[in-house]
Parts: structure tokens; C-alpha cells; sequence
């Protein structure tokens, strides 16, 4: 069984990267762009210097982040499709508390990344609490939450938090630079004697302690043990006397500070002011890192770090002058991410695994008889 499982596993990945590299090959060759060029930049370029492998940690430090924050709403029942607007939430009020407070600078950068945290929980909370107290469907709310989250930060950046220097210009909207004492230092800065090439900044520390914490706390502790046991069977968990609806409050509170978090690390660590694009769609994307990663906190680090090696990968197609219009990189991108999601689901299928195992002993027997 185990050796036919790893048979079935191994195909199945192999099928799936077969048919990946087959329908992007004809992609590409009808856009006239050279197939093996592509795909060397895409899965080799960001390897080839430090300053893109830094490039690469830095894609892969927020995706880390909202992906365990996913983990944690769907290992607890509730399906947050919500990241995006929580991570919005969080880094506009990270971007407020650090404009307009006045706290000495060695607490600015972890006041700041706190307040991020508080915004996305409180805004990851109002969806768990209709969820818990009027059943109102996850899916709903949360998408709806993210389009309000946009617009209201759109608004701040146009009006009460636009930079002067742009105002009444053509430049796209934006805030000032924050004070440096609030940014997340490169890793070249702390230690100065690294190589000047590794530019990634200090929150992919952040991310890998976050995804550690939330770990033991999920696997180790009676509350995550609870929040687990809600997630897997509801009826089960109210019949041991379990609060259903308290830990599923709890649990979209956890993930949204972890989508925040998110936000509020990208903003100190890579942009330093507010942009109009600055969540980079992590919001989404860490949903299909979290399902890539198995659902558990250790296993989004290795998934936030393949995602980030194709993103990155993707979006240096043009600087490598290779043919490919802008918009059917995002194509290729979700090519990949929709087969490797595919094999996934189709390798944890039970019914499918066993469908395929008793016709391999069919056919086995047969060649014995033979």
C-alpha cells in the first residue's frame, strides 16, 4: 500500500508537470516567445544573484504571513477569503498610528507593527462575529469586507493622507515617506559586513517566528487544540461542550492580525510610505499558498517560497526582453498555481487513490496470468 501510494504520488506530480510545461510551451510558442528562454527565467533567473534571491524573500515574507493566518480560519471551520481587505485595514492604520504619533523612536517600528496586527484582527473579527451570531456565510462577508477595506483606504490616500508634492498632480496617489525609525532594516544594514547583494529585509524573521508561534499554539495548547476540533467537526465539538462560535470569532481575529501583520510588514519593509497597490494581491495568493502548504503553518514556508520564486520569476520576463505581453505572465502564473492546487486535490482523494491502486493490481494480475 505504502509503495503503491508513492508510485500514485510521484505520477500524479509528474502528469501534473507535464501538463503544466505543455499547455504554457503552447502559450508561448503562439505568442512567438522561446519556451526554453521563458521558462530559464522563470524558474532559474531569481537564483542567479543575491539581489534577486532577495527579491524572492521579500515576496515570500508576506505570503508566509497571511498564509498561516488562512491556515488558522480554515483549520477552525471558517473559510477567510478576506485577507486582502485585512491586510488593507492593517497597514492603513499602521500608516496613520506612524504619521501621527509621537513615540521615541526604538518602539516606533514595534508599536506600529502591533497597531497593523490590531487592524486586521478588529477587521477579521466583524465576519467571524456575523458568522457565530447570525450564520451569516463567510464567503459573503468577507468579500464584501474586502471591497469596503479598498475603497476606504483609496479614499484616505486621495484625500486626508495624500502626499502635498503629488497633490493636484499627475503622479499616482501616495503618502509621505514614513520616519525611518519605523522601517524594517535589510539584513545588510544590521549586519554590514554581508555581502551587499542580500537586500531582503528583517520581516522574513517575522514571518518564519509567526508561522512557528501559530504552530505550537494550534497543535500544542488546548485552545488551538479546541479551535482544531471546531474546524474538524462542529457537531462533535458542541457535544463535548465546546464554544463553536467563540473559537471561530477567536480564529478570524487570529488570522486577520496575521493578515495585518501582513500588510503592515510590507509597507516597513519594502515601500516605507503608502502606495496605491501595496498589498501586492498577498491577500489572495496566500489563500492558495495556505492550500499548497497542506493547511499547516510549517508547511506554507516551503509553498510562500515556491509561489515567490514563479512570481518573481514571472515579473522578470520583461526585463529579460523575453516577448511575453504583461498580462499573460499573470496567465502562466495562474497556469502553474491552478495544476499544482489540481495535483493536490487529486493526490489527498482517497476514493481516487484507491480507483487508480485496484486497477493497477487488475492489471498486474493480469500479466501474471499471462
Amino acid at each position: 500500500m505504502k509503495q503503491f501510494k508513492l508510485i500514485y504520488t510521484a505520477g500524479v506530480i509528474a502528469l501534473s508537470v507535464l501538463l503544466t510545461l505543455g499547455v504554457a510551451s503552447l502559450i508561448l510558442t503562439v505568442l512567438g516567445a522561446n519556451v526554453l528562454d521563458t521558462f530559464w527565467v522563470i524558474f532559474c533567473y531569481p537564483f542567479t544573484s543575491l539581489k534577486n534571491l532577495s527579491g524572492v524573500i521579500n515576496i515570500m515574507t508576506p505570503l508566509t504571513i497571511v498564509g498561516v493566518g488562512i491556515c488558522v480560519a480554515y483549520r477552525s471551520g471558517i473559510v477567510n477569503i478576506g485577507g486582502e481587505g485585512q491586510m488593507v485595514m492593517g497597514l492603513l492604520l499602521a500608516i496613520v498610528f506612524a504619521l501621527f504619533s509621537d513615540v521615541p523612536a526604538p518602539f516606533a517600528m514595534p508599536l506600529t507593527l502591533l497597531v497593523g496586527m490590531i487592524g486586521g484582527a478588529l477587521w477579521g473579527a466583524l465576519p467571524g462575529l456575523l458568522k457565530a451570531k447570525f450564520g451569516v456565510s463567510e464567503l459573503l462577508s468577507t468579500v464584501m469586507f474586502n471591497y469596503i477595506a479598498t475603497q476606504a483606504y483609496s479614499y484616505c490616500l486621495r484625500v486626508p493622507l495624500l502626499d502635498p508634492s503629488v497633490a493636484g498632480g499627475s503622479g499616482d496617489p501616495q503618502t509621505v515617506k514614513l520616519d525611518a525609525s519605523s522601517w524594517l532594516l535589510r539584513l545588510n544594514e544590521i549586519f554590514p559586513s554581508l555581502p551587499k547583494g542580500m537586500r531582503f529585509h528583517a520581516g522574513i524573521f517575522i514571518a518564519l517566528i509567526v508561522a512557528l508561534a501559530v504552530f505550537l499554539f494550534m497543535w500544542k495548547t488546548p485552545t488551538g487544540f479546541k479551535m482544531r476540533a471546531a474546524g474538524a467537526s462542529d457537531r462533535a465539538a458542541r457535544y463535548a461542550g465546546i464554544s463553536v462560535s467563540r473559537y471561530l470569532v477567536l480564529a478570524m481575529v487570529i488570522s486577520g492580525a496575521c493578515c495585518g501583520l501582513a500588510g503592515t510588514v510590507e509597507i516597513l519593509g519594502v515601500h516605507h510610505r503608502g502606495l496605491g497597490n501595496c498589498t501586492g494581491g498577498y491577500g489572495f495568493s496566500g489563500i492558495v499558498v495556505a492550500l499548497f502548504g497542506g493547511l499547516h503553518p510549517l508547511g506554507v514556508i516551503p509553498a510562500a517560497f515556491f509561489f515567490a520564486v514563479i512570481s518573481y520569476g514571472c515579473s522578470a520576463l520583461q526585463i529579460n526582453k523575453i516577448p511575453v505581453p504583461s498580462n499573460m505572465i499573470d496567465v502562466l502564473q495562474g497556469l502553474v498555481i491552478l495544476v499544482i492546487v489540481a495535483a493536490k486535490l487529486i493526490i489527498a482523494n482517497p476514493y481516487l487513490m484507491d480507483r487508480a491502486q485496484r486497477r493497477f493490481m487488475a492489471l498486474t494480475h493480469r500479466k501474471e496470468a499471462a
